[in-house]
């Protein structure tokens, strides 16, 4: 398994969330439990591809540049959950905050996907790609405590 694969596999695991999340109503367990997990998924996989696939793409020129595009649309997803987090589940417009969530992490993905992955393909060699993987699961597990 290649570092795009593993990454993929929680993307869309991400989407679902939050897609759930927003089919949610009003202060509800549901909705709470949701968001938390939502919250939860971001963050670990956040830190974990900075550390596997954005830190190693800084140290190539070819990359560089989409690293940092890339880790400065993390900070948007943490101040939109920072919102989040300060919004009551009742409020009207908690649930626009959650679209535009879902919208700014979806927008993250598919361009990640569609060119992130393909230049770090090119700068990456295919032995590092597969060890990257490995570092992104194992860093995964241990922040989700399995």
């Amino acid at each position: 398994m290649t570092i795009f694969e593993a990454l993929r596999k929680d993307h869309d695991i991400q989407r679902d969330l939050l897609a759930r999340l927003l089919e949610t109503h009003g202060d509800s367990s549901e909705r709470d439990a949701l968001y938390q997990q939502v919250r939860a998924e971001l963050k670990y996989h956040a830190n974990a591809e900075e550390r596997a696939l954005y830190i190693p793409m800084m140290d190539i020129d070819l990359t560089q540049e989409k690293a940092r595009h890339s880790v400065a649309e993390h900070h948007e997803i943490d101040e939109l959950i920072e919102l989040l987090d300060d919004t009551d589940y009742s409020a009207s417009n908690w649930l626009v905050h959650a679209k535009k969530l879902q919208h700014l992490v979806t927008h993250h993905l598919d361009e990640e996907e569609q060119e992130v992955f393909q230049l770090a393909g090119r700068g990456l060699a295919e032995k590092q790609k597969q060890s990257l993987a490995h570092e992104y699961q194992d860093e995964m597990q241990r922040q989700r405590g399995e």
